[in-house]
C-alpha cells in the first residue's frame, strides 16, 4: 500500500508521468478506478509526453481494460504500446535465429564429450531459465524456500561472459562467440567457471546452493555446461500461447526486445524450443523441463521432482513458497505471494481473435504441447 501511495503521489506532482500508471498496473493486483482511467485518457489526448511516457500509458490502459473484461479495448492498447516501443528498437528476429543456430553448430555432443572432465567441478549453481513469463519466478521461489538454497537475482554474469568473448573475438580478428567455445582449453574453461563462482559470491548468503534465474541463459547452456559441468539446469516452460501473450502484454525493463511484436515473439518461441531440443540431444539427462501447467495441477509432486533433480531432501516450505518473504524483483513479484492457482493458464483465450495469427504461427508447437 505504501508503494501504491507513492505512485499516486508521483502522479499528483506530474499527471503525465506514465511510468507511475504502469507501475500501478505492474503490481498485477491493483485495479484502476473510473476516475483513474479518465485521467489516463486525458493524458492520452495530451501532447506533452516523451515516447516512453506514452508507452507506459498504453500498457497501463491495456491492463485496466483487461481487468474490466473489455478485451478488445485492452488488446488495442497493448498493441499501441508495443508498436510504439518496437519503433524505437533495433531488434532483428532473423538475426537472432541465425545467432541461435550457431549454438547448434558449435555445441556438439563431441565438444561436451571432449571436455567432460574439464571446467570448475562446483555443484553450487542451479540455473532456472527459459522464456520470460513462463513460470521461472515461481520455480525460483519454490527452490529458494529450501534451507539449503539461496535465491539471488537474474544474474548477468553468463550473458556478460558471452558478450566479452564475442567482443574479444571481434577485436582480435579471431573466431567470435559461440564458435570460439570449440577452441577453449581445459585451463581456460576451469578459470571461467572459477570466475563465475567468485563473481556471484556477493549475492549468496551461505547456503550450499544458489539460483541464477536469468531466463536468457537458455541461449548459453553450452557455455554453462563447459565451465560448470555439475551445475543443475531447469527449463521453465509454459504453453506457447500463454507464454507469448503474457510476454506481449508485459513491458520489460530491458533485455527482451523480441517481446514487442507478435511475429517476433512467435519466431523467438520457435527458436527457443528448437535450441532446447538441441541441448536435450547433446546433453541428455542434464536439463529438467518443468511445465507451468504441471506445477499448477500437481504442486507437491513437481516440488518433489525438482528437489530430487537437485539432490535436495524434501522440505514442506517449498510447497508453501508463497509464504516466503524474500525480495522478488521480477514482474511476478506479487503473483508468487499467492498460492498456486489456474488464473494464468487460460487468460490468453480471452483474446483469441487478435491472437489468431500468432496461434497459426505456433500451430505445430501448440499441437505438440503436452498440456
Amino acid at each position: 500500500q505504501r508503494a501504491v501511495d507513492a505512485y499516486k503521489t508521483a502522479l499528483s506532482v506530474r499527471p503525465q508521468h506514465g511510468e507511475a500508471y504502469y507501475s500501478l498496473a505492474n503490481l498485477k493486483t491493483y485495479q484502476f478506478s473510473d476516475d483513474e482511467i479518465d485521467c489516463m485518457h486525458q493524458q492520452e489526448r495530451g501532447t506533452d509526453h516523451t515516447l516512453m511516457e506514452r508507452v507506459y500509458l498504453y500498457f497501463a490502459l491495456g491492463k485496466a481494460y483487461e481487468d474490466r473484461g473489455e478485451f478488445g479495448k485492452s488488446f488495442d492498447y497493448y498493441r499501441q504500446g508495443n508498436d510504439l516501443k518496437r519503433s524505437n528498437s533495433g531488434y532483428d528476429a532473423d538475426k537472432m535465429t541465425i545467432e541461435l543456430l550457431r549454438q547448434h553448430k558449435t555445441c556438439s555432443a563431441g565438444l561436451f564429450s571432449a571436455h567432460k572432465e574439464h571446467g570448475n567441478p562446483a555443484a553450487d549453481p542451479i540455473f532456472i531459465l527459459g522464456l520470460p513469463r513462463a513460470g521461472s519466478t515461481m520455480l525460483e521461489q519454490i527452490l529458494s524456500s529450501h534451507s539449503q538454497v539461496d535465491g539471488t537475482l537474474e544474474l548477468p554474469n553468463i550473458l556478460s561472459m558471452a558478450q566479452n568473448m564475442r567482443r574479444q573475438g571481434d577485436r582480435e580478428g579471431k573466431k567470435s562467440y559461440p564458435d570460439l567455445l570449440a577452441e577453449l582449453s581445459a585451463e581456460e574453461l576451469k578459470k571461467l567457471g572459477e570466475a563465475f563462482i567468485a563473481d556471484t559470491q556477493i549475492h549468496r548468503k551461505g547456503a550450499l546452493f544458489f539460483i541464477d534465474k536469468m531466463p536468457n541463459n537458455f541461449r548459453h547452456i553450452g557455455l554453462i555446461k563447459l565451465i560448470l559441468p555439475n551445475a543443475k539446469i531447469i527449463d521453465a516452460r509454459r504453453h506457447p500461447m500463454a507464454c507469448c501473450f503474457s510476454a506481449y502484454k508485459q513491458l520489460f525493463a530491458e533485455g527482451q526486445e523480441f517481446s514487442y511484436s507478435l511475429n517476433d515473439i512467435g519466431q523467438y518461441y520457435i527458436d527457443y524450443v528448437s535450441l532446447m531440443d538441441h541441448w536435450d540431444t547433446v546433453l541428455p539427462g542434464e536439463i529438467l523441463r518443468v511445465h507451468y501447467e504441471q506445477v499448477v495441477e500437481d504442486l507437491e509432486g513437481q516440488v518433489r521432482r525438482i528437489l530430487d533433480f537437485c539432490g535436495l531432501p524434501f522440505e514442506s516450505a517449498c510447497v508453501s513458497f508463497h509464504e516466503n518473504k524474500r525480495s522478488v524483483r521480477t514482474a511476478s513479484s506479487e503473483q508468487v505471494r499467492q498460492p498456486v492457482n489456474r488464473k494464468g493458464v487460460d487468460q490468453w483465450r480471452r483474446f483469441t481473435g487478435p491472437l489468431e495469427g500468432l496461434s497459426e504461427h505456433l500451430r505445430d508447437l501448440i499441437d505438440d504441447y503436452p498440456f
